[in-house]
Parts: structure tokens; sequence; C-alpha cells
């Protein structure tokens, strides 16, 4: 199995949906060969990226609906998520980290993406969120 083809799944801006997309994308992990740490990586930031796509992007209208586009090969597992929402400045984002908004909730979901994802960038005003987890290399056993 060398690689993957592009897949689609249209979701309704329903938390419920969530565990479908994440299903079909651990899925294909797990038929690569990603270990559980990184098919943990990918189903959390999964959950995040999508549930702010339905809270926060498409504030929770059922007539919206939130677009995951992902392939996954044996090195690479490529997902992005859209939603129909306004956009946002992901910069703008206060940095949970910083003490004056340790108590504030938002901003901890797109820190857990970043720190799980090999790779994460927003595009079309981010409204899209394109998320990358690379396996890590195996080096062949040397003789």
């Amino acid at each position: 199995m060398p690689g993957s083809a592009e897949h689609r799944l249209v979701l309704q801006s329903r938390f419920d949906e969530v565990a479908r997309a994440e299903a079909a994308v651990l899925e294909l992990a797990e038929q690569h060969g990603y270990d559980a740490t990184a098919q943990f990586a990918i189903k959390l930031s999964m959950e995040e990226a999508i549930t702010n796509a339905i809270k926060h992007g498409n504030q929770m209208d059922p007539a919206k609906s939130v677009t995951v586009t992902y392939s996954v090969t044996e090195n690479l597992a490529r997902i992005t998520v859209c939603d129909q929402g306004g956009g946002f400045t992901p910069n703008g984002v206060p940095d949970p980290t910083l003490d004056e908004n340790l108590e504030k909730p938002h901003g901890r979901g797109i820190m857990l993406i970043k720190a799980y994802m090999t790779e994460a960038s927003y595009s079309d005003c981010g409204r899209c969120l394109t998320m990358i987890k690379q396996r890590d290399c195996r080096l062949p056993e040397q003789a």
C-alpha cells in the first residue's frame, strides 16, 4: 500500500460529527503503520480543529458545514479542515501560556495542534487549517 488517495468528508456543524472524521483518518493511519503516539496526535489535533471550526468558525450554525480533506501515506498524514465562517487572524489569538491569559478559554486548541503536529498552517483568511503529521524516520538496521 504505497499511498493513499485524497478523501473528503462534509460534516454538519454538530460535535457528534467529529468522531466520524477521526475514525476515517485513524483507520488509514493504522493501515499505514502509524504508532499509538502518532495516532493520538492526529486524533487530538483533529478534535480541536473540527471543534473550533464548528464552534468558532460556523458559530454552531446548522446551515453551515465543515469540510475535512485528508490523505495518509506511510510517511505523511495531511488533514485540512475548512469551515464556512467569517475567518479569523490566527496570529491575533492570545498566547494561552502567558500569565495574563492562563484563565482565558481561548487559544489552547491551536497551541495543542501546533505542539502535536509536524506542521500547521492556515489559509482562506483563517477558514482552513492544514495539519501535517510526518512519521518518524526509520533507519534500516545496520549489520
